[in-house]
């Protein structure tokens, strides 16, 4: 049977050490941080994950979600006394406004805890990860009326929220929706179409449902031009806040999924459903795009969690599991055989999830860290330039941490040997599960062009050359450090591909953007080990500070992270090479062959 166990102490780290958030006292929410109040938080929802919901992992990908003949939908065994307890200790309004009964607390902690969360029942975290994106949208875009009337429900968890975007027909290419809304002369629109791959579209673990729709005004421009979005509730609200009659909406079926069994995912039917207009008319997509930042950064959480759970797994496996005799001589000669553990290739397979691991981790919480910056700083330029890191990060976050996150829960698996593909161990689920966040909020593809053809030249290239002065004041500063410079050189020449694939792009594919295109997912992968680089120089660097301090008892702690992110100097940043020569390599190739060729 698998195990999980919460990373509160690197967590705690990360916070304390690596990127000191007392420094941010200044930013509301911050100040209440205190490191009583972090290390209660962290710990209550580490014993909450481990003994309440990861227990129900299994469970619900065994039982999944049940459909009724009414389209009532059922979860799993466990799950609604579980999702009782979620509210009631408060974990969906870590971070949301106080003013609507949220705890204001920092997005840093909410990130904290929704690993935790999505470790033990991804499925089951999914249902407050998305009422979390519906609460940051409504906040944002929502009207006085519409923030009174469902946000204090929403963030005590009474109700939930969904966002629904694709079509049968439409996926990537929202300007394709057909989904119809009709104004009324109330100030209402009734919403007709139907939206499918709905997560948490239907269940019975709230009160009301709170749905956020695109969705198409009659006369509106065609394209994404003029797509708007809409409230439609599953139950009405009365004047009083109460809840009224049932609105026309329903979930037509469930979709047979690979993993996340006990998620509903769910094809909405709208049928002339009541819906209220949420931001401006036509501009629809620019409100929904502050759920779908929130969601794709909750989707990259997600695949660093299903990554921790299955390392932790395949390292207690590897420790137990008698298997041959090390290749240098037996090393536990009074066994049968020695633990797998011994093996070069085993080492080398934990080691390349935890050096992972323990860097996306930071990248996690440094991006969200801006978020707080981005939202509550006084100062307009500290504001806007942490605004524009969120945006750089968003694509590499979801992309890269979903992508490697799934080769790192095969990987882990593969420690298993047979036993890991049978369902007894846990591995093969934590294998399935892992491999949606791939594409759901965006498929990678579409997150790595994103950058390319977004993110990078906006404002200039703001973003990204921020971004690289920041990684390089960092190698200048410690360069002359003899303990540092084992890990600073080769983020320096991994910085220098990363410039140097930027500079390519530049010269190669503003008159054939197909460059552009065939490089895109090498130059996210790329950005993406720079970035993880620079976390492990960060907390390097604070770990020998710790050391130097007497490491106040978490000295062997410290010392595997020197020789962990020393692994990764080693081991895994050398990709970026490879990574920039394919880029430079062009599209040619790529597109040569006529469709028929393939």
């Amino acid at each position: 049977m698998p195990t999980y166990k919460a990373p509160v102490d690197d967590v705690k780290f990360l916070l304390e050490d690596v990127f000191g958030i007392e420094r941010y006292n200044n930013l509301p929410g911050f100040a209440d941080a205190s490191p009583d109040i972090v290390e209660a938080i962290l710990s209550e929802a580490a014993k909450f994950c481990q003994e309440v919901l990861f227990p129900l992992n299994r469970v619900g990908d065994h039982e999944g979600c049940k459909r009724g003949p009414d389209g009532s939908v059922t979860t799993p065994k466990g799950f609604k006394d579980a999702y009782r307890q979620l509210v009631e200790g408060g974990w969906i309004g870590i971070s949301a406004p106080t003013e609507f009964g949220g705890q204001g607390l920092p997005v840093l902690l909410t990130e904290a805890v929704n690993e935790f969360l999505c470790s033990a029942n991804m499925a089951f975290a999914m249902y407050s990860g998305l009422t979390q994106g519906a609460i940051a949208a409504l906040y944002a875009h929502g009207t006085p009326e519409q923030k009174a009337t469902y946000l204090p429900k929403m963030i005590e968890g009474r109700w939930t929220g969904t966002m629904n975007l694709t079509e049968p027909h439409c996926g990537t290419d929202l300007g394709l929706l057909r989904t119809k809304a009709v104004p009324q002369a109330d100030g209402s629109y009734k919403i007709t179409g139907t939206k499918i791959f709905i997560s948490a579209g239907e269940h019975d673990l709230s009160d009301n449902i709170i749905h956020l729709v695109i969705s198409r005004i009659a006369g509106a421009p065609e394209g994404t031009k003029g797509i708007s979005l809409f409230v439609v509730p599953k139950f009405l609200v009365n004047a009083d806040g109460s809840l009224g009659a049932r609105n026309a909406l329903v979930c037509g079926s469930l979709e047979e999924k690979m993993g996340i069994h006990g998620n509903s995912t769910c094809v909405m039917n709208y049928d002339g459903a009541t819906g209220w207009l949420m931001g401006e008319a036509n501009r629809g997509l620019s409100a929904m795009f502050t759920m779908m930042n929130e969601a794709r950064l909750g989707v990259g959480v997600q695949g660093l969690a299903l990554s921790e759970v299955a390392y932790q797994n395949a390292a207690a496996y590897a420790k137990e599991r008698l298997q041959g005799r090390a290749l240098s001589g037996a090393k536990f000669p009074d066994k049968s055989a020695d633990p797998i553990i011994v093996h070069p290739d085993v080492r080398r397979t934990l080691m390349t999830i935890r050096s992972f691991n323990e860097a996306a981790r930071a990248l996690v919480m440094w991006t969200a860290l801006y978020s707080d910056i981005a939202h509550h700083s006084e100062d307009e330029k500290q504001r806007r330039d942490a605004d524009d890191q969120m945006g750089l990060l968003t694509p590499v976050i979801k992309g890269v941490l979903t992508d490697q996150g799934f080769a790192n829960t095969v990987m882990a698996q593969q420690m298993f040997g047979g036993h890991g593909y049978i369902a007894e161990h846990g591995m093969e689920q934590f294998v399935r599960d892992a491999r949606i966040a791939m594409m759901y909020e965006g498929a990678n593809g579409i997150q790595a062009l994103d950058l390319v053809g977004r993110k990078l030249p906006k404002d200039g290239g703001r973003a990204v050359m921020a971004f690289f002065n920041e990684v390089q004041a960092f190698i200048n500063e410690k360069k002359s450090d003899a303990t540092m410079k084992p890990y600073v050189e080769p983020l320096n020449v991994a910085l220098g591909h990363l410039q140097q694939a930027t500079m390519w792009f530049m010269q190669n594919a503003l008159g054939k953007p197909d460059n552009a295109g065939a490089g895109a997912m090498d130059y996210m992968h790329l950005f993406g080990l720079v970035a993880l680089g620079y976390m492990w120089c960060r907390m390097i660097a604070a770990a020998g500070v710790k050391l130097k301090a007497g490491a106040n008892g978490s000295a062997e702690r410290m010392n595997s992270k020197l020789v962990t992110g020393r692994f990764f100097m080693e081991r895994m940043l050398p990709e970026t090479a490879a990574q920039l020569a394919r880029i430079q390599a062009g599209a040619e190739s790529t597109m040569a062959l006529p469709p028929e060729a393939f």
